[in-house]
């Protein structure tokens, strides 16, 4: 894919092409071409945490009521490797990535850290390029409505499947346990708090505006903390 037509698939056209070519080098691409410049580690540290504050700000102003770990969650989602390759994907990134040939020979062009970093700095290259509002721009235009993407990404989530399969080699089938402690609002807004147990013991709580979404919520809180141990 030519650059200038990859710049009108990012929607930002650079004044400064080097730096988009510096964000589509791969490290490896480097011994093998030593006058090819510089390699995109650096656009990537950059880029990365141009990303995740795009995203949290977006998050905080989409959902004004979600606390501080669904935020953190839902950014999580937004930001993983899988997530991140499925976009540059999108984008064509991997038709136009500098990398060595012997990652090309290897299925480097369509590996998901590869295409990860490269996503992440051409965001720190878009940036560098212009402002952060223009990066922010951008960045969600690739992304559209977070709801949606959202909905569609945790669709195929399922927390308390996954936390099922976990407990029950050890503990059994009914083992884990989700109590109602709390309901409030009106019938037409009600807001459930939900906390699951193994056995006795408290593994989390969820809030949700169903049963079923705050039991869902739990049940990752329930994941996080037996990952912790």
């Amino acid at each position: 894919m030519p650059l200038a037509l990859l710049q009108e698939r990012l929607g930002h056209r650079f004044r400064h092409a080097d730096l988009l070519t510096e964000a589509l080098t791969h490290p490896s691409y480097l011994p093998d071409n030593p006058g090819a410049g510089a390699h995109n580690q650096r656009l990537e540290f950059l880029g990365d945490s141009v990303l995740h504050f795009v995203l949290a700000e977006a998050l905080f102003r989409e959902f004004p009521g979600a606390r501080e770990g669904v935020l953190s969650r839902r950014r999580a989602v937004l930001t993983k490797g899988e997530f991140l390759s499925r976009l540059a994907l999108d984008l064509g990134l991997d038709s136009v990535v500098r990398i060595s040939r012997s990652e090309e020979e290897t299925g480097g062009r369509t590996r998901a850290s590869i295409l990860e970093d490269a996503l992440e700095a051409v965001i720190g290259a878009i940036y560098l390029d212009s402002d952060f509002e223009t990066a922010r721009h951008v960045v969600l235009g690739w992304y559209g409505p977070l709801t949606a993407r959202l909905a569609l990404t945790e669709g195929t989530d399922n927390p308390k499947g996954r936390l099922q399969e976990i407990v029950q080699p050890e503990h059994g089938n009914s083992a884990l346990r989700y109590e109602v402690i709390e309901a409030t609002g009106p019938k037409h807004a009600r807001a459930y708090e939900v906390a699951v147990y193994l056995h006795e013991e408290l593994l989390g709580t969820g809030r949700g505006s169903s049963k079923k979404s705050a039991e869902e919520e739990a049940a990752r809180v329930a994941l996080q903390t037996l990952r912790q141990r």
